[in-house]
């Protein structure tokens, strides 16, 4: 093999390494610029129903005889 053959293998094997590296996957994780916003509704009727369930059992309990 001469001289420019040899060039140009190794030039051609450069450049099939080049175009490889190149076309790899790029996986970036990446903070968001904006908050990440969450909106939930919630009913805190169980709360109320609890509140009174209480008050219900202790006028139960300080009135026996309503029932």
């Amino acid at each position: 093999m001469s001289r420019t053959g040899s060039l140009a293998s190794a030039a051609l094997a450069a450049g099939i390494a080049a175009a490889a590296a190149g076309c790899q996957p790029r996986v970036a994780v990446e903070a968001p610029k904006e908050p990440i916003v969450i909106q939930m509704n919630i009913k805190i009727e169980h709360e109320i129903k609890v509140q009174v369930d209480r008050e219900l059992d202790d006028l139960i309990a300080s009135e026996k005889d309503i029932f």
